[in-house]
């Protein structure tokens, strides 16, 4: 084969599934890894899968970019930050005009925005596409989400929208609007990854530290929970981490797994520019503050030894698994309702289209917060996309239900020293949220004493300073 209709660039775990994906299900696809070494051994592997004969190796940018037909389309599957441009500047001098390239990684929108700016200038063309789903997304079927022109995700649709998941047959693949605007949807889609992995975690540590449970016990819990309203991949893999034995110690998994969370900063880049939109998600942010937390393993240690060790364990009855479901249930809707009113805020900050429905949709399979909820949260997007989630019918009645139980849960364990910082900020966040009266004016009446900010009253009275006078403090 002389001619790829693809290429592809970074034969990593990420890229080099995504690339078998494409030449299954039919595309030819040129590659090419900055060592020429992994890309012998990626057209080995694919030779015994017998994929080989739709993918192209090559061992320079100069023959890899012959290698696919014109007009060029090419997937960056590289680190994210500035081997991105470095990448881009090398391949530039190879391209024609109208040759396409795809950002395909974890790109901060910021920067996506920046190398779509700079192709409208001239060069190649730019696309920065979101994806979801980890390693066996990448080879089976991963959740795309499309930022840049048009008529640059028109070219190539057909191919991205055949290799990403199906639900029911639908492609979860999805134009998002210009610019950044893929890569800003997949960075609130890891934000909501952070909360909902926290959340778990957090009834995990209720279950083991509280109630005393085996991991082999919590595991059983989730299993069964997969099968309810909390059916997701991340409930489904919590149960199969749950429930692993270590092949060393012999004993379960998760009991010698040292207890540091990693992150690679797209959850920290969605409380960042949150702030910036003034969106509130509240729960996002307490699960990236538990990851920092978690890392100061040695001041822990220290503040256990200080402080002494909270009681944890709970009195029998005190708690059950059935109240835990139903707080994670409550938390889930709540934090799912804050991401999605924050992608609400940039579409109106940015004049990007961003529709909530289909984004809804195009995370129902593929990707890693993929949950049954995700249907229904389409259907009532559906209805009224401009909504708070947690207004709309379906979703106020499940929180009806369910908030008792998360108002337990939460104050249970914080009287027994259990932290639960993303369902806590969960619960807070209802709580304003129907509190008509809040206690914002003493604020207001602060900030006027000190600065003379003025305020507003609730009568419409003209006087819009307090009796004060000025007290500069």
């Amino acid at each position: 084969m002389s001619e790829a209709e693809i290429g592809l660039i970074g034969l990593g775990t990420m890229g080099a599934n995504l690339a078998l994906n494409i030449a299954e299900k039919g595309f030819g696809i040129a590659v090419w890894n900055r060592t020429a070494e992994t890309t012998h051994a990626f057209y080995a592997a694919a030779g015994a899968s017998k994929l080989a004969e739709k993918i192209v190796p090559t061992e320079t940018l100069e023959a890899f970019v012959a290698a696919i037909r014109p007009p060029r389309a090419i997937i960056l599957m590289v680190p994210a930050g500035p081997i991105v441009d470095q990448q881009i500047a090398n391949l530039t001098p190879f391209l024609e005009p109208g040759d396409l390239i795809i950002d395909a990684g974890n790109a901060n929108f910021h920067d996506t925005d920046r190398r779509a700016a700079d192709a409208a200038k001239g060069g190649p063309r730019f696309l920065g596409i979101g994806v979801s789903g980890g390693e066996e997304g990448a080879r089976h079927g991963p959740s795309i989400m499309g930022g840049g022109e048009k008529q640059d995700w028109d070219r190539v649709a057909h191919i991205l929208k055949a290799i990403s998941a199906k639900y029911e047959g639908t492609p979860c693949a999805t134009y998002m609007g210009p610019g950044g605007a893929g890569h800003f949807v997949k960075a609130v889609h890891n934000g909501i990854e952070y909360a909902d992995m926290q959340m778990i975690a957090e009834v995990y540590g209720v279950m083991r530290d509280g109630m005393g449970m085996a991991a082999s016990e919590i595991a059983e819990v989730f299993k069964s929970w997969n099968e309810g309203p909390l059916q997701s991949y991340l409930i489904e893999i919590s149960a199969e981490v749950a429930a692993a034995k270590d092949p060393i110690g012999g004993g379960p998994m998760l009991d010698a797994i040292l207890d540091q969370a990693g992150q690679k900063g797209t959850g920290r880049w969605t409380a960042i520019e949150a702030q910036h939109l003034a969106a509130p998600i509240t729960v996002i942010e307490a699960a990236v503050a538990a990851r920092n937390v978690s890392a100061r393993l040695e001041e822990r240690k220290a503040g256990e030894a200080l402080f002494g060790a909270a009681p944890r364990r709970l009195e029998p009855a005190a708690l059950d698994v059935d109240t835990l479901e139903k707080a994670l249930i409550c938390g889930k809707i709540l934090c799912y309702a804050q991401g999605f009113t924050m992608i609400g805020a940039a579409a109106n900050a940015f004049d990007w289209p961003l529709p909530l429905p289909e984004i809804a949709r195009v995370w129902r399979e593929g990707c890693i917060i993929r949950s049954s909820m995700l249907n229904d949260m389409a259907t009532a997007l559906t209805g009224n996309p401009d909504q708070n989630l947690m207004f709309a019918p379906a979703f106020a009645e499940k929180l009806k239900t369910t908030h008792g139980a998360l108002r337990k849960a939460v104050s249970v364990a914080a009287l027994n020293g259990l932290p639960m910082p993303a369902l806590g900020a969960g619960l807070s966040y209802f709580d304003m949220m129907r509190t008509a009266r809040s206690t914002a004016n003493l604020i207001q009446g602060q900030r006027d004493f000190f600065g003379a900010h003025g305020f507003d009253r609730l009568d419409g009275a003209d006087s819009h300073h307090g009796p004060w006078g000025s007290h500069a403090g």
